[in-house]
């Protein structure tokens, strides 16, 4: 199942999203229909909330990048926690299926350690880096509420205003289908 994808402005995007209790919900389906929605809108990661669910899950698929440096990983993170970040800072204009036709550069530690159970309810600590590693950074600060834009210094997050403002009242370019918080 596709779900439409929230876009900048709703409040589920803002909210701490709460732990999944095992049996509680089907993960593995869930999990399907979140890779499903996020090949349809070209994504590399997608994050519970971004689908209006205030649950701590995202997918990411990195295969995406054509990259030789970057091995390719395919993973569902339920209710995940990063342990541990390191590394020096490195710039990557990001971008956000919830927030169409805006990229930036955003600062991100070059590794970490994330502790996080799989769809089958098995527990794993792992470390990544590079691009795998701002993919799940990227992604678990959705479930924290917290935007790529958010990262951004004040004065850019100004110059934005106006575009986001756009977005959230649904004038904005996607290939796919978007839930929007303002009717227009």
């Amino acid at each position: 199942m596709i779900y439409p994808i929230v876009a900048y402005g709703d409040p589920v995007l803002k909210k701490v999203a709460q732990d999944i209790e095992k049996g509680s919900l089907d993960v593995v389906k869930m999990s399907a229909d979140m890779f499903e929605t996020m090949e349809n809108a070209h994504g590399v990661g997608l994050a519970a909330p971004q689908v209006a669910l205030n649950l701590r899950m995202f997918v990411i698929d990195t295969s995406v990048f054509d990259d030789e440096k970057i091995t390719p990983v395919r993973k569902t993170f339920i209710n995940p926690v990063i342990e541990e970040e390191w590394g020096d800072e490195w710039p990557y204009e990001e971008g956000c299926l919830s927030i169409p036709g805006v990229r930036a550069d955003v600062y991100r530690p070059a590794n970490l350690r994330i502790r996080y159970f799989d769809t089958d309810w098995k527990e794993h600590v792992e470390e990544f880096d590079g691009m795998t590693a701002r993919v799940i950074q990227h992604e678990y600060d959705h479930i924290e509420g917290v935007l790529f834009v958010d990262h951004l210094s004040s004065i850019k997050k100004r110059l934005l205003k106006g575009k986001l403002t756009n977005i959230s009242k649904g004038d904005c370019d996607a290939s796919y289908r978007m839930k929007f918080p303002i009717k227009k």
